[in-house]
């Protein structure tokens, strides 16, 4: 089982950021305001705590998960996020993130074969809840659709960027 010793420190910030990319992809694909954003950061913040408790969680999710609650993890984190996404409109979001996945789809693939179709299909899962969490196009609570067209086209990219089946 794969585990943080198993990356250099600057690929494991990668496969922890990969965490927040899956997220931010698919709400940058079709920003949804302010309570859509909120509902959308808590559907990936709500995926963080199911994984700690899901026994298909491999120890590589769970070290990843255990680097969001330390301090000094979650200020990695967000500082790699306002490096990569500095100045960035929601399309360049989108392509920085689809970028980022791409990137730890092949250290995974490398470093942690074994773990490797289990972690993607988690990110894909974060992803999925993510856009499904708010309705797109609505007025006044009336109308709209679950998952927007726009989202849906991430959601086959981040497969795709992931190597993965959508």
């Amino acid at each position: 089982m794969a585990n943080k010793q198993n990356f250099t420190p600057e690929e494991w910030r990668q496969v922890v950021e990969s965490v927040m990319l899956s997220g931010i992809a698919v709400s940058a694909a079709d920003p949804s305001g302010l309570w859509g954003t909120l509902k959308e950061g808590f559907a990936s913040s709500s995926a963080l705590k199911a994984a700690k408790v899901d026994a298909n969680s491999n120890e590589l999710i769970l070290a990843a998960v255990a680097e969001f609650e330390t301090p000094q993890g979650r200020s990695d984190i967000q500082q790699a996020l306002r490096e990569r996404f500095a100045g960035a409109h929601p399309a360049e979001c989108v392509e920085r993130s689809l970028t980022g996945l791409k990137k730890v789809s092949t250290i995974l693939d490398a470093k942690a074969p074994d773990d490797a179709a289990a972690f993607k299909a988690w990110l894909c899962t974060i992803s999925q809840k993510v856009a499904a969490a708010s309705v797109e196009g609505a007025f006044l609570g009336f109308g709209g659709q679950r998952v927007s067209y726009a989202e849906k086209a991430t959601l086959a990219d981040i497969a795709e960027s992931l190597g993965t089946t959508a």
